[in-house]
């Protein structure tokens, strides 16, 4: 499964209008870090379809959402929920670390 793109025009519909938390992935084409954490996102997008969405942006190509929230180093992952960003993290992470990760910040936001 492929990961669906986001742009600095995409992003309001895409992100933060949506109902399901969505989680970010501001990426460069230069960065190892990057490649490295996109098979893991694309796994969890598959199996976590029906609770999360996931979402690629290309940091180099949309500068204005990466400067609007911030993003000095990538991969960062930002998770929005209603909106608003709820959760963030820099660099790539193993697949358990990251999962543990979002389901503790999921289910406190559910409370």
């Amino acid at each position: 499964m492929s990961l669906s793109v986001v742009t600095d025009e995409t992003f309001q519909e895409l992100v933060l209008d949506q109902d399901k938390p969505v989680l970010v992935d501001f990426w460069a084409q230069w960065c190892p870090p990057c490649h490295m954490i996109t098979p893991v996102l694309a796994e969890i997008a598959e199996e976590r379809a029906d609770a999360l969405i996931i979402r690629k942006l290309n940091s180099d190509e949309n500068p204005l959402t990466a400067r609007n929230y911030q993003v000095m180093s990538l991969p960062t992952l930002i998770l929005f929920r209603g909106g608003s960003p709820v959760w963030t993290t820099v660099g790539a992470r193993p697949k358990a670390r990251l999962l543990a990760d979002l389901d503790a910040v999921l289910e406190t936001a559910r409370v």
